[in-house]
C-alpha cells in the first residue's frame, strides 16, 4: 500500500503541474474541468441502473407470471418504484449536462457541434421513449394483460442501451475522431454516421455497458445483502439478492476480458495513455508490470515490479515494449500519476469482485451456500460501492489519460474551454449544492419506500382517491 508520503509526494506534484500551467491557460479551465467532473462522475452512476436496471426487472417480472410467484411480482413493482425515482433524478442531472457542454466548452461544440449533433439528438429522443415506457409500465399494474404488461419493459431496456451507446459514440470519437475533414482550419465533409458507428465505439460501449450491469447488479443485491445480515432471511430477500447478483456475476467475470480487447492497439492510439497507465518511464523489452508507485520528479517510486507480464498484458506479446513517456513530448504527457492510479484502482476491484462471485458460485456448485455466511454477506454489501468506485476510477482514467487533448491529437482541452473568470466557481459552487441536496433526497425518499414496504403498505394514501377494490397486483398477474 502506498504510505501518507507517497501520496503527500503525488498530490504535491499534481498541485505543482496545476501552478505552473495556469498563467497559461483560460481562467475558466480548472472551474470547467471540476465541474464537469462532478457532474458527469455523479450522473453515470445513474446511468448506470438506466441501463441495467430495465433488464433485471424483466426478468423477475417474467418469473413472476410464468411461476405464479407473488414475492418476484412485487420485487418487479417495487423496483419499477426505485427505477422511476433513480430515472427522475437522472434527467435532473442529464439535463445540466446537456447545457454543460455548450457553456462550458463552447470551442468544441462550437466548432465540431455539427459532427457531434447526430449521437446527441439520438440520445435525447431513446432518453424521452424510454421515460414514456417507463410511464406506461408504472400505470399498467393491474390495467394491462400480464403478458402484454411485461413486453412494457422491453422498450425500456432497449432504448436506456441506446441513450448509452449514443452518449459514448461522442466520447470514442474524443479518442478517436473521425467523420470529418479539416480545411483551412474549417470543419467541412461532416460524416455523422461514421461518428455514430465509429469502430472503437462498440468495445467502449461494451465496457461501459458491462460496468453498468456490476454497479447496478452488485449495488442492488448489496441491499439484500444487508436485510439478511439483519436477518430478514426470507423469500423476498433471497430472491431480490440472487436476481440482480446473478447479473453481476456475468458481467464481472466478463469484464476483464473486454477490457483487455478494448486495450488492443492504445500504444498507436494514444501511447502516452497507455505508458502513464503502465508507469512506463522509458521503454523497456520486456515491460514489467508496474503495481502502485508513482512517479516523482521524472522517477518511478514505490512500485512492486513483475517482469514480463507488461509486454504481456499491455501488448500481447512476450517480449515488445511498451512505449515509455521518454517517447512522447513532455507537453503531450497527461497527469501521470493520477492515471496510473485510477486505472490500476479499476482493474484491482474488478479483479477481486472477479473473484468474489467465481468463488460464490463455486462453493454453490458444491453444496455451500455463502448467503449463510455473515463474512459474505458483509463483502456483498460493500460490493456495490467497490462498483462505484471502480466504474468512476475507470473514467478518471481514460478521460484524464486523453489530457491534453479534448479531441486526440486535433484540439486541446484549453482550445475549448470558454475564458470565463469567477463566475464557473460560483456556478461549481452552487451546482454542489444542489447534487448533494438530490443525493440527500434520493436517499431519504428511498428509505422512506422501503419502511412503507417493510410495513406492508404497497402504495402512498391519496387524500382524495376512492377507497381501493379488493383486486390484488398478484391476482391480477396469474
Amino acid at each position: 500500500m502506498l504510505s501518507v508520503d507517497v501520496l503527500t509526494h503525488a498530490v504535491t506534484e499534481v498541485a505543482t503541474q496545476v501552478a505552473s500551467a495556469a498563467p497559461d491557460e483560460p481562467a475558466g479551465l480548472m472551474p470547467a474541468r471540476q465541474q464537469m467532473a462532478l457532474s458527469l462522475g455523479w450522473h453515470i452512476i445513474l446511468a448506470c441502473f438506466g441501463v441495467a436496471f430495465p433488464a433485471m426487472i424483466f426478468v423477475i417480472h417474467l418469473r413472476g407470471i410464468r411461476k405464479n410467484d407473488p414475492v418476484a411480482l412485487g420485487l418487479a413493482q417495487r423496483w419499477a418504484k426505485v427505477s422511476a425515482v433513480l430515472f427522475a433524478i437522472g434527467a435532473v442531472s442529464g439535463t445540466v449536462l446537456s447545457f454543460e457542454m455548450g457553456l462550458l466548452w463552447p470551442g468544441l461544440m462550437g466548432k465540431y457541434g455539427d459532427v457531434l449533433g447526430l449521437p446527441f439528438a439520438f440520445e435525447g429522443l431513446a432518453f424521452f421513449l424510454e421515460a414514456i415506457f417507463l410511464g406506461i409500465y408504472l400505470y399498467g399494474w393491474n390495467r394491462m394483460p400480464p403478458k402484454r404488461h411485461v413486453l412494457m419493459v422491453l422498450p425500456m431496456a432497449i432504448t436506456g442501451i441506446i441513450g448509452a451507446y449514443c452518449v459514448l459514440a461522442v466520447n470514442a470519437w474524443m479518442n478517436v475522431p473521425t467523420g470529418f475533414r479539416l480545411v483551412d482550419g474549417e470543419v467541412t465533409d461532416v460524416e455523422p454516421w461514421k461518428v455514430l458507428f465509429n469502430g472503437h465505439t462498440f468495445l467502449q460501449f461494451a465496457h461501459m455497458w458491462v460496468g453498468a450491469y456490476m454497479l447496478a447488479g452488485f449495488t442492488i443485491a448489496g441491499v439484500y445483502a444487508v436485510g439478511m445480515l439483519r436477518g430478514r432471511r426470507d423469500a423476498h430477500h433471497r430472491l431480490g439478492f440472487m436476481v440482480p447478483f446473478v447479473f453481476a456475476s456475468i458481467a464481472a467475470v466478463t469484464q476483464p476480458f473486454v477490457g483487455h480487447v478494448l486495450g488492443f492497439g492504445l500504444d498507436e492510439r494514444q501511447p502516452a495513455k497507455l505508458a502513464a497507465f503502465e508507469l512506463a518511464e522509458t521503454t523497456e523489452s520486456p515491460s514489467p508490470l508496474r503495481l502502485g508507485g508513482v512517479m516523482i520528479d521524472g522517477e518511478v517510486k514505490y512500485s512492486i515490479d513483475i517482469p514480463l507480464l507488461g509486454s504481456l498484458i499491455a501488448m500481447n506479446s512476450p517480449d515488445k515494449p511498451v512505449p515509455g513517456l521518454d517517447t512522447i513530448p513532455e507537453e503531450d504527457h497527461p497527469p501521470i500519476n493520477m492515471t496510473h492510479l485510477a486505472f490500476q484502482t479499476m482493474v484491482g476491484i474488478g479483479t477481486l469482485l472477479a473473484g468474489a462471485v467465481v468463488l460464490f458460485w463455486v462453493q454453490r456448485r458444491r453444496g455451500k451456500d455463502l448467503l449463510e455466511k455473515r463474512w459474505f454477506l458483509r463483502f456483498a454489501a460493500i460490493a456495490g460501492p467497490l462498483a462505484v468506485i471502480a466504474l468512476e476510477a475507470g473514467w478518471i482514467a481514460t478521460e484524464v489519460g486523453r489530457q491534453p487533448w479534448i479531441v486526440y491529437g486535433i484540439m486541446r482541452t484549453p482550445e475549448a474551454v470558454g475564458d470565463y473568470t469567477a463566475s464557473l466557481w460560483w456556478l461549481l459552487g452552487i451546482s454542489t449544492v444542489v447534487y448533494t441536496t438530490m443525493t440527500i433526497g434520493a436517499v431519504v425518499v428511498l428509505r422512506s419506500m422501503a419502511r412503507r414496504w417493510r410495513a406492508g403498505d404497497v402504495d402512498l394514501p391519496s387524500p382524495y382517491a376512492p377507497d381501493p377494490e379488493p383486486a390484488s397486483e398478484p391476482e391480477a398477474h396469474r
